[in-house]
């Protein structure tokens, strides 16, 4: 049981906290959602994805990296915010290939439900087209970095909870882009295992464990079930 003394509110409802925590950790642990791609319980939060971005005490600011204080009057569940967040998920769709009805990360894809989540129903920008690689050459993991988002979700995993440090973040601005570390740069070459946390974080379509991909039907998955938003209970226990 938490502190009675260590509560904030998260548009209008009063929510309790434990030190240390940051106000994404607290709402999902009540069951409030806050949308998110980059954060992860395990990893340190950077806020780089930004579709967490809330108002606290007239200011905004990721809740994934702004520490949950007693009195925080939080806003997340605003037309405004909501309408910030359609814009960065249209973004993040014309800056890769995200053809969701030829993945088979469809269903299990954060992206994908959060864009149904907020209505996003064109990309509206123009589509970069951007050329990468697809490199098939591990025996139990496709990258396919036409969907990569950038979360780095993949580089902390391997750096943080595998010791490998396979993934890294190179380039700058629009160059920015995903590279593996091996002696040929090939995904086959370096130390990832399939039992890695790095192959099984990505939140998108990049990173594919092999012959599993259609193992659970379309129409069964994860958010086929249930929209994201419901889903926050659960992540929040993972996120405790």
């Amino acid at each position: 049981m938490h502190d009675i003394a260590h509560t904030l509110t998260i548009d209008g409802e009063r929510i309790a906290f434990a030190p240390g925590q940051t106000i994404l950790q607290a709402a999902l642990q009540a069951g409030v959602y806050i949308p998110h791609l980059c954060a992860h319980p395990e990893f340190t939060p950077h806020g780089s994805c930004k579709l967490c971005t809330v108002v606290v005490n007239g200011r905004s600011g990721s809740a994934c990296t702004i520490a949950a204080m007693p009195g925080q009057d939080v806003q997340s569940d605003t037309p405004d915010l909501n309408a910030r967040r359609r814009t960065l998920l249209q973004m993040l769709f014309v800056e890769g290939h995200h053809f969701c009805p030829g993945c088979e990360k469809s269903g299990n894809c954060q992206l994908q439900a959060l864009a149904y989540e907020y209505e996003m129903l064109s990309p509206h920008f123009a589509h970069f087209f951007p050329n990468r690689p697809v490199d098939a050459s591990h025996p139990d993991v496709l990258l396919d970095l036409n969907r990569c988002i950038m979360c780095e979700l993949c580089v902390r995993a391997s750096r943080d909870v595998d010791g490998k440090d396979v993934f890294a973040l190179a380039g700058r601005g629009m160059a920015s882009h995903i590279v593996v570390n091996s002696a040929s740069g090939k995904l086959g070459d370096s130390a990832l295992d399939i039992a890695d946390k790095a192959a099984h974080v990505c939140p998108v379509g990049a990173i594919l464990p092999k012959r599993v991909g259609f193992a659970v039907p379309i129409g069964e998955r994860q958010f086929d079930n249930a929209p994201i938003s419901a889903q926050s209970a659960p992540a929040a226990s993972e996120e405790a």
